[in-house]
C-alpha cells in the first residue's frame, strides 16, 4: 500500500499562521499613520482597515477564509477606485509593505528574518498588487 503523500505547508502554516499576517499589518499601518501622502486615504480609526488586510492576506497565503465569508470576493481595484493612486502613492505604500516584511516574529516571541523564498513571494504579490491599483498614471 502507498504512502499518502503530505502536502507542502502553506505559507501561512510556514510562518506561524495569524499572528504573523497581524503583526506584519500592524507594522504597516503603524508605518502609514505618519505618511503624509497616504494616511489621508485612511479613515480615523484604522483598526477595521487593519483587521480586514490582516485576514485578507491570511487567506490568501493559505488560511481560512474567514475575510471571503464576511466580505465576498476581494474586488481589490474596485474597493480602491475611490483613492487617487498614482506612482508616487504606490511608491509609499511599497516602502512601508518591504519594510513589514523585513521580519517575522515566531510563536515564542523572537523576531527574526522572513524566510527568503517566503519573502520574495510575498514581495513579489504586494508589488504586482500594488501597480494593478494605480488608478491616475502619471500623478
Amino acid at each position: 500500500m502507498r504512502e499518502a503523500m503530505q502536502a507542502p505547508p502553506t505559507v501561512y502554516e510556514a510562518v506561524g499562521g495569524q499572528r504573523f499576517f497581524d503583526e506584519l499589518v500592524d507594522r504597516f499601518y503603524d508605518a502609514v499613520e505618519n505618511d503624509r501622502l497616504l494616511r489621508p486615504m485612511y479613515p480615523v480609526n484604522m483598526g477595521p482597515s487593519r483587521e480586514r488586510l490582516a485576514g485578507f492576506l491570511a487567506q490568501y497565503w493559505g488560511g481560512p477564509s474567514h475575510y471571503s465569508e464576511k466580505r465576498g470576493h476581494p474586488r481589490l481595484r474596485m474597493r480602491h477606485m475611490p483613492f487617487v493612486i498614482g506612482s508616487e502613492e504606490r511608491d509609499a505604500w511599497m516602502r512601508h509593505m518591504e519594510a513589514s516584511l523585513s521580519v517575522a516574529t515566531l510563536a515564542d516571541g523572537t523576531d527574526c528574518p522572513l524566510p527568503t523564498e517566503i519573502r520574495d513571494a510575498m514581495f513579489d504579490h504586494f508589488d504586482n498588487a500594488a501597480t494593478h491599483l494605480i488608478n491616475r498614471p502619471g500623478e
